[in-house]
């Protein structure tokens, strides 16, 4: 009798994992025909769909990879809707949490994450207030987002910077528009960037919530912690 039990546990296991990985190929194959690169395909709660990351964002599609949905996927069963799209990438997020180049609050109250370029006018315009943002209770962490793309010569120098030995040096160094100094290693800010993608990033600074709502544009750090302390801003989703 155990015999047959297990038998049968262990063809229900074959079967199981054979059919996942049927539908992932499906998915695989219908993304190849359109150019898209994978990075991750996730099971979903919704029946007979996955979430996948790529490099144009987070798409939803059908297991058998005939059908394709793109843009922010929200829970309506509550009462208030949950951007279910940003609640993935926020942990994907938080799993690059060493990377990032972090300016602490001495008395954490709220943590923020900010998309980034150093050559942007307004992102350098933010990190003037850094201390502000500290003061106030809020730790940033910095994300690399060069907006000339992976490959560009930006690319490279914020690479440097996150390469350096003492990275909040560089980075000061860098946001006061002076030259950045040549390092490599094997942090690669690709998976920021890409992330980046995924958020739907499309201009630079980029601030994350740590419920996964995005602020684009320069704020002062007043503003964002009048959007921390209020009461529902945990709540509130994204457009």
């Amino acid at each position: 009798m155990k015999k047959k039990l297990m038998l049968l546990f262990m063809l229900l296991c074959i079967f199981t994992s054979t059919t996942i990985y049927a539908d992932d190929m499906a998915i695989k194959k219908a993304l190849d025909r359109l150019g898209i690169q994978q990075s991750d395909v996730q099971p979903l709660l919704i029946k007979g769909l996955k979430s996948v990351l790529t490099d144009r964002g987070v798409f939803y599609l059908t297991e058998d990879g005939q059908y394709i949905l793109y843009g922010k996927l929200y829970d309506i069963r509550g009462p208030v809707p949950v951007n279910l799209t940003n609640k993935l990438l926020v942990t994907k997020l938080e799993a690059l949490k060493e990377q990032m180049i972090v300016y602490k609050a001495l008395k954490e109250k709220y943590v923020i994450s900010i998309f980034t370029d150093i050559t942007c006018s307004y992102c350098q315009k933010l990190h003037q207030q850094i201390h502000e943002y500290n003061k106030l209770g809020i730790t940033v962490r910095y994300l690399a987002f060069p907006h000339q793309g992976l490959g560009s010569k930006l690319e490279k120098d914020m690479q440097s910077i996150w390469c350096s030995s003492d990275k909040i040096k560089a980075f000061n160094t860098a946001m006061n528009s002076k030259k950045v100094s040549l390092a490599t290693c094997k942090n690669d800010i690709r998976k920021q960037y890409m992330l980046g993608i995924q958020f739907g990033v499309q201009g630079t600074p980029a601030i994350i919530l740590s419920n996964g709502l995005i602020i684009p544009g320069y704020h002062e750090a007043k503003e964002i912690i009048a959007i921390l302390e209020t009461q529902h801003f945990a709540t509130r989703v994204d457009s």
